[in-house]
């Protein structure tokens, strides 16, 4: 698979606050809930920081003078302060935390809804594993790193704001000793950031890439056992799932070296207002009850400052998921409907290509300078060997790409000018190997048209000959199919795929080698079905085995990304070029 450029190296170049900013953003929705939440985080910071103080009074002018009735009543006015507090602790955590969740799930949806508007080139050079990476893992790990946390991180600085301004207000040189330690915590927390986020960032790139290997290891795992090569594989997920525990080990290692710098450092602020308050308490210059105060506040003092340094390390790896994250809601969708693009007309189905040239990138032509009509109603057969140009004319038919040079027209209109949803509506695709997805019969038949009835879907299966079928499984047309179709065979899933496209009614249909990889006996009921469907439409047909297209209205011979013969069979048989050739090879192995 061809791979783009490392979201790393983009990631790198990202500004912090950039991203930070641009995920702030997600919460303007819930402008009247924001000082709401904040009000009640200011409460339960109030709260929890007049506590110490009370206790500190209660010392110098009750206890110490054996005032207890007035102790009795301090302590139910502090139950009532700490159930006040605990009350709005819990409304800030609901409130705040809600909003969290929705905001994610708008991320979510806005990652889902991006990856459907992206064109098929991206998902040529991308890998479906890295993209289930970011929007299960990335999106899991700023959940984790913002989500669950932010509620208490809110509270903790409130309540930091709330204790330096007790500790000041107590005791101007105290309070100045105990914060001291400060600049050299915003030293030790900026440097641990910077190194922490580079190393979350690999460990959300390697974890994508084991995401890519593991997807596609599992849907291939017939392939590898028939291959015999299981082992390989393993060997290949054992060294990126050995680099995905190296990142996060490497990333830990970070978080466990800076754990304990911020606990030096709430010892030694704690040694010292111990140190200078004790000897201030015994010179008289401060009472024992503001030094209990004290100490309590240094106590509460480095708890939200461990807090809130944890939760900024650990925010490193969620801005490395965003990062990924923003990158693929950045990528540019190189496709879109032209700012006046108009609906598609009901199409009668000409379709023609005027001297049209394209290629997947700016240096390698796929096709150059192909023309061809094709008439309403007519079958045109495309052949010719792989990586001739076939699939590329059926993806610029149904505009997956844009042409490179010339126009592709339906019924005289570039399909440049009206809408992608208005044109693919009214063209019909039966692949080599279709994909059913997980859910009922009924459900896949109905995949293109879901808004359909049960009587016509019935309609559509008869036509494709896989209603008699159908309705012998155990639950009919509510059978429940897994994965892929299971446990569908080739044939049958070939059915339900021509009744799918029987369903939509399209005037243009295309059908990629749909006949193949099936037994003899299906083969009969998918031609007949395929038969009826081609009956008053044009349709391109890419066929390798060239007895199906016998009676094709015009043989297209692709080669090289050009049309090098074109004519109907016997026209092309009588002039005994590439065509023939083929054709008698084709004959003779038969």
């Amino acid at each position: 698979m061809i791979r783009g450029p490392s979201p790393i190296v983009a990631a790198e170049q990202k500004p912090k606050l950039s991203t930070l900013r641009r995920f702030l953003q997600y919460f303007a929705p819930y402008r009247q809930e924001i000082p709401i939440a904040l009000l009640l985080v200011m409460l339960g910071a109030t709260t929890q920081s007049i506590g110490p103080l009370l206790i500190g009074w209660a010392i110098d002018h009750l206890i110490l003078q054996g005032n207890w009735p007035g102790l009795a009543r301090l302590l139910v006015l502090l139950v009532v302060i700490y159930v006040l507090g605990v009350v709005a602790i819990r409304g800030q955590i609901w409130r705040i935390g809600n909003m969290m969740q929705r905001v994610l799930g708008q991320l979510r949806q806005d990652l889902f809804t991006k990856v459907q508007s992206l064109p098929v080139s991206f998902f040529d050079r991308s890998e479906a594993g890295d993209l289930m990476s970011r929007l299960l893992n990335d999106v899991n790990t700023v959940n984790q790193a913002f989500g669950l946390t932010v509620p208490q991180m809110l509270g903790q600085a409130f309540s930091l704001v709330g204790i330096i301004i007790a500790m000041l207000s107590m005791n101007l040189q105290l309070g100045l000793l105990s914060n001291l330690v400060v600049p050299v915590m915003i030293f030790t927390t900026g440097f641990f950031s910077r190194w922490a986020r580079r190393r979350f960032r690999v460990a959300r790139e390697t974890i994508g890439e084991l995401s890519a290997k593991l997807e596609e290891d599992i849907s291939s795992v017939r392939e590898a056992q028939a291959f015999n090569r299981t082992q390989l594989n393993i060997q290949e997920f054992d060294s990126l799932n050995e680099a995905n525990r190296r990142a996060n080990v490497q990333a830990v290692a970070v978080t466990s070296a800076f754990l304990p710098s911020i606990d030096f450092l709430n010892t030694l602020a704690t040694a010292g207002v111990m140190a200078y308050g004790g000897y201030l308490a015994v010179t008289g210059a401060m009472s024992v009850g503001v030094v209990t105060a004290f100490l309590l506040y240094v106590q509460q003092f480095f708890r939200p400052i461990q807090i809130l340094s944890q939760f900024y390390t650990q925010a490193q790896s969620g801005l490395a998921g965003l990062d990924r994250i923003f990158l693929l809601l950045d990528e540019p969708v190189t496709l879109q409907d032209a700012p006046n693009a108009t609906e598609m007309p009901p199409i009668r189905g000409e379709v023609r290509f005027e001297s049209v040239s394209f290629g997947y990138t700016e240096n390698q032509r796929v096709l150059q300078e192909v023309s061809l009509v094709a008439e309403p109603g007519q079958m045109v057969a495309l052949v010719g060997p792989t990586g001739a140009g076939k699939s590329t004319i059926i993806n610029l038919i149904l505009r997956f790409y844009d042409v490179t040079e010339g126009a592709v027209k339906i019924d005289g209109i570039d399909v440049r000018r009206v809408t992608q949803s208005s044109l693919r509506r009214q063209i019909g695709i039966v692949l080599q190997d279709n994909l059913l997805f997980s859910g009922t019969v009924a459900e896949n038949i109905a995949f293109g048209a879901p808004n359909t009835s049960q009587a016509e879907i019935e309609a559509a299966a008869q036509t494709a000959n896989v209603h008699e079928f159908i309705t012998s499984l155990p639950q009919g047309y509510s059978t429940l199919l897994g994965e892929r179709g299971a446990p569908l065979s080739q044939g049958q899933r070939q059915l339900v795929s021509i009744a799918r496209a029987v369903l939509i009614n399209p005037k243009i249909l295309i059908l990629d080698e749909a006949t193949s990889s099936i037994d003899t006996r299906t083969e009969a009921l998918v031609q007949e079905a395929i038969a009826r469907l081609l009956q008053n439409r044009t349709s391109f047909v890419i066929a390798h085995r060239l007895s199906t297209v016998t009676q094709a209205d015009q043989v297209l011979v692709v080669q090289q990304g050009q049309i090098a013969e074109r004519g109907t069979h016997a026209e092309l048989i009588a002039q005994k070029g590439i065509y023939a050739n083929l054709y008698a090879i084709q004959l003779g192995a038969s």
